[in-house]
């Protein structure tokens, strides 16, 4: 995952709204977001090649969500994926603090990364650059690869639209939001950051929908959570062809005893 915005507890029908795409290169194997067999009450997309995920939401409300913090100076080849992290969380049972706590004692193992994880009661931050560990006060936010609210051009640029529909809309709906996820514009070179990557990188990047010959915007998701604790999933899948995507869409509701019962559309 490489871009999202949230919107929390801010709006008088929804207590989250999120908004995220996820950038990868196309020849990464990936499934798209269902129930798990391994993990029935789990909905996330999968990475087919480390087994973990990039975002995702529970049944009981568990939710998470992980960008790459992009610095190539700090790679590490043998690191272990970031990917697991959101899986582990929402496979178990752990407090989100208590999770989180546990994580940052261990953070240096991975790539670094960025992690917006919660469930139906507390939502935090955590940053394994700098070991940042908050717990997030209802308002809106945007996340790309670096730190929170980091004034990046399209993470300004999204957070903005967000809260402009948002502020017309008491219902918006999925398709609203993905129209948000969709700008292709690019930031003038003036605005762009320098992250290690060279400025043809930094350009192609700039976008909250990227397109590239290997590398892309490969599925946009959007979840919305009530004041009823009513959820919808939806995800947009694109791959390598940006303008013929498929839709799908769960609706179900957040039970904190488990149980959930979902419907799901596609298109």
């Amino acid at each position: 995952m490489c871009l999202v915005f949230f919107h929390y507890d801010t709006h008088p029908a929804y207590r989250l709204i999120v908004a995220a795409n996820r950038d990868e290169f196309y020849d990464r194997p990936t499934a798209p977001a269902v129930f798990w067999d391994d993990a029935p009450d789990l909905l996330a997309g999968r990475d087919l090649k480390e087994g973990g995920t990039w975002l995702g939401i529970t049944g009981t409300g568990r939710m998470a969500a992980l960008t790459n913090y992009r610095d190539p100076h700090s790679q590490k080849e043998d690191a272990p994926s970031r990917g697991m992290i959101i899986s582990d969380f929402l496979r178990g049972r752990e407090e989100p603090l208590d999770y989180l706590q546990r994580l940052a004692r261990n953070a240096d193992q991975y790539n670094h990364f960025s992690l917006i994880l919660g469930d139906s009661s507390h939502l935090y931050f955590f940053s394994s650059r700098g070991g940042i560990l908050r717990s997030l006060s209802p308002g809106i936010y945007g996340l790309s690869n670096h730190l929170l609210n980091t004034r990046w051009p399209k993470v300004e640029r999204g957070k903005k639209a967000l809260e402009s529909l948002l502020s017309k809309e008491k219902k918006p709906s999925p398709e609203a939001i993905f129209d948000i996820l969709t700008d292709r514009s690019r930031a003038d070179d003036n605005l762009l950051p320098d992250t290690g990557v060279g400025l043809e990188w930094e350009r192609i990047l700039s976008p909250m929908f990227i397109i590239s010959p290997e590398y892309g915007t490969r599925s946009s998701t959007v979840l919305m959570i009530d004041r009823e604790d009513n959820a919808t999933f939806a995800e947009r899948v694109f791959d390598s062809e940006p303008d013929s995507p498929k839709t799908t869409k769960y609706e179900f509701k957040i039970n904190p005893a488990g149980n959930c019962s979902a419907t799901d559309s596609h298109r």
